[in-house]
C-alpha cells in the first residue's frame, strides 16, 4: 500500500471529541465548591480533555515530550545566526538530558523522545529513536526541500512514534523540535497556507539582527517564488517549502488525535505543523493545546488562524517543546481540581440555593 493511503487511512480514524462526556465533566465542575466558572480557564481545559479522551475524569499519569530533529538546506542562505552543526549537537545534549527541556520535563515528570528524523550526520545512542527519512532537506531557496513521499513518510514517522508510545501507556503527548532553519521553513509554510506575506510571518529565530530577518524574508519569498506551492495542498507546500521535524510533528499530532491523546502544542514550528494537521484532518483540532505564545514575530498570529488559546505567554522563543512542558503542570492543576475537590454536598457547603445542596 501507497504511503499517502496509509496516510488516509489514519486521517480516517480521527473522530470528533465525545460531548457527553464533556457535558458529564462540566456538571461535575459546577457543584465543586467555588462559584461557577470562577477557576475560568482551567474549568473550560478540563472539560475539553474529558471530551478528547472520552474520561469524565480524566488524568494524565504517563506523558511524553515528542522532540523532532531535523537540519535544513536552506541555512545555506544565510538565515540563521547559528551554524547547522547545532543541530547534531543539540540532539546528543537532550539524549544526555542536559537541554532545557530536559529539565523542564523532569520537573513535570515527562519523558522526553529525541527523534532523529532528518539530522544530517550519523548519530548513535542507545536511547535515540534513528527514522532518519533523509540527511536534512535541499535547498528551498533553489529548489523543492523534498519530495512529496518523503514528506508523507516523515509524517508517518511522527504517527508510527506516538501509535508507539500509546501502546506503552502514554496518554497525553507535547509537540517539541530542533533544526538550525526551521523558523525559515516555518515561515515559508505559513506564508503559503494563510497568503500572510513573508515579510510577517519571519522572526528573529536563534538572534538574526535587522539586516537578518530583511534576509530571511527575501529567502522565503524566493522560495515560494521558485517552488509555487498549492496553498490547497498542505502536503505539497510541506514538501516545497517546510522541514522533516515540521511534517514529522504533523504526524505525532494527526496520531494524538487518532488515539483521542490531547497533544500540547509548543511554539512557533509547531504550531506550523498544527496548521499542516488542520487542513489534512480539520477535527484534529479539538486535540490541540496551546501552550505558550511565543516571542516569534507571527505566532499570535498563527494561534489566532487556529483558533486556539495560549495559556501562558512568557515571551519564550527556544523551542525544543520548552512552552510545552510548562503547561503540563496547568493541565495537572486542571486535572486535580476535577479529581480531588469536594462538592458543595459532599463538603456540606451551602452554595446560595437555600437548602444547602446541588
Amino acid at each position: 500500500m501507497k504511503n499517502e493511503q496509509i496516510l488516509e487511512q489514519w486521517l480516517a480514524k480521527i473522530t470528533a471529541p465525545d460531548l457527553n462526556v464533556a457535558a458529564e465533566t462540566s456538571a461535575h465542575v459546577d457543584v465543586l465548591t467555588k462559584p461557577p466558572g470562577s477557576l475560568g480557564k482551567l474549568e473550560e481545559l478540563v472539560i475539553r480533555l474529558a471530551g478528547m479522551t472520552g474520561k469524565a475524569r480524566p488524568r494524565f499519569d504517563r506523558r511524553a515530550v515528542i522532540v523532532m530533529a531535523s537540519d535544513h538546506g536552506v541555512v545555506a542562505e544565510g538565515i540563521s545566526a547559528f551554524p547547522a552543526e547545532v543541530t547534531p549537537q543539540m540532539v546528543m545534549n537532550f539524549l544526555a538530558g542536559g537541554a532545557a527541556v530536559n529539565v523542564l520535563a523532569r520537573q513535570a515528570r515527562a519523558e522526553v523522545i529525541c527523534v532523529d528524523i532528518g539530522v544530517n550526520a550519523d548519530l548513535q545512542h542507545a536511547d535515540l529513536f534513528s527514522r532518519n527519512v533523509r540527511k536534512g532537506t535541499a535547498n528551498m531557496a533553489q529548489g523543492a526541500a523534498m519530495t512529496r513521499d518523503e514528506a508523507i513518510q516523515a509524517i508517518l514517522t511522527g504517527v508510527e512514534v506516538v501509535a508507539e508510545e500509546v501502546a506503552k501507556g502514554t496518554q497525553l503527548f507535547v509537540t517539541g523540535e530542533m533544526g538550525i532553519g526551521n523558523t525559515t521553513a516555518s515561515a515559508a509554510v505559513m506564508s503559503a497556507l494563510t497568503g500572510i506575506a513573508p515579510a510577517a510571518a519571519v522572526g528573529r529565530g536563534t538572534g538574526l539582527d535587522d539586516a537578518g530577518l530583511q534576509r530571511k524574508a527575501a529567502v522565503v519569498s524566493q522560495a515560494l517564488s521558485v517552488n509555487q506551492p498549492n496553498p490547497d495542498d498542505a502536503l505539497d507546500v510541506l514538501s516545497k517549502v517546510g522541514g522533516l521535524e515540521i511534517a514529522g510533528l504533523t504526524g505525532v499530532i494527526l496520531s494524538a488525535a487518532a488515539h483521542r491523546c490531547p497533544v500540547v502544542i509548543d511554539g512557533f514550528i509547531s504550531t506550523v505543523a498544527a496548521l499542516v494537521a488542520r487542513q489534512l484532518a480539520p477535527l484534529s483540532t479539538a486535540y490541540m493545546i496551546a501552550s505558550h505564545t511565543s516571542n516569534e514575530n507571527a505566532h499570535a498570529a498563527l494561534l489566532r488562524e487556529l483558533e486556539l488559546k495560549a495559556m501562558l505567554d512568557l515571551d519564550m522563543r527556544l523551542g525544543e517543546g520548552t512552552g510545552g512542558v510548562l503547561s503540563l503542570h496547568l493541565i495537572d492543576a486542571a486535572c486535580l481540581i476535577l479529581n480531588e475537590m469536594a462538592t458543595f454536598t459532599s463538603a456540606g457547603v451551602s452554595d446560595g440555593s437555600g437548602d444547602g445542596s446541588r
